[in-house]
């Protein structure tokens, strides 16, 4: 078991989480979805290269594996309970009022974090339980007012997927709410695509 997985199973309760929410059951299966239409390489973000900063082994280059996760019933509902678990268990905060900063990308270990260390957990909680890097890609969006905000990409053979903390549950990118705008490539997590038609990328996020 990694360094994180101790960690977040003391800090966070992960077991005792996970065993309340399969009790209760889960989220009707989400609709089909379809693949968003990615482009060239673009900009990475700055909260993803100051995050590598400090943790290098969670930013190594692909390992050459699967780059889609097979969407049968029993990946689906591990993916439902992760997503639900973490939207419930970590309180949202800015990075302003966490951190003192703008905009910080990091594990929310205190239990509390914005979008992407929303993400970011959920991103580590399903490598750790299996699920293959490739697949599971952070992304930046711009949501109704033109704000950033981050969200987690999960592809899959019938198309991708989102994992939001502002929405709730697993849903088709297209269904979203949102203006996406770039995200993790399936080769390498340090390097972004755009998606879409071009659009400027948000200075920073934090929903």
């Amino acid at each position: 078991m990694s360094v994180f997985s101790r960690r977040a199973l003391k800090s966070l309760g992960l077991a005792a989480g996970l065993l309340c929410l399969a009790a209760s059951g889960v989220i009707a299966r989400p609709a089909p979805a379809t693949y968003a239409p990615v482009g060239p390489e673009t900009s990475v973000p700055f909260g993803w290269i100051d995050f590598c900063q400090r943790y290098a082994s969670e930013c190594r280059e692909g390992d050459g594996g699967a780059r889609e996760i097979e969407w049968t019933d029993a990946a689906r509902r591990r993916i439902e309970k992760i997503n639900a678990w973490v939207n419930r268990n970590i309180d949202p905060v800015s990075d302003r009022d966490h951190w003192g900063v703008v905009d910080e990308w990091d594990y929310p270990t205190d239990g509390k974090g914005d979008c992407e260390d929303y993400a970011l957990l959920k991103r580590r909680m399903l490598i750790e339980d299996g699920f293959p890097s490739g697949a599971l890609l952070l992304t930046v969006v711009k949501d109704e007012h033109g704000d950033g905000h981050s969200i987690l990409t999960v592809r899959t053979d019938r198309g991708d997927y989102v994992l939001d903390n502002l929405t709730g549950g697993v849903k088709p990118w297209s269904s979203a709410p949102y203006r996406f705008v770039k995200r993790q490539s399936q080769a390498s997590p340090n390097v972004w695509v755009s998606i879409g038609a071009p659009t400027s990328a948000p200075m920073y996020v934090s929903k």
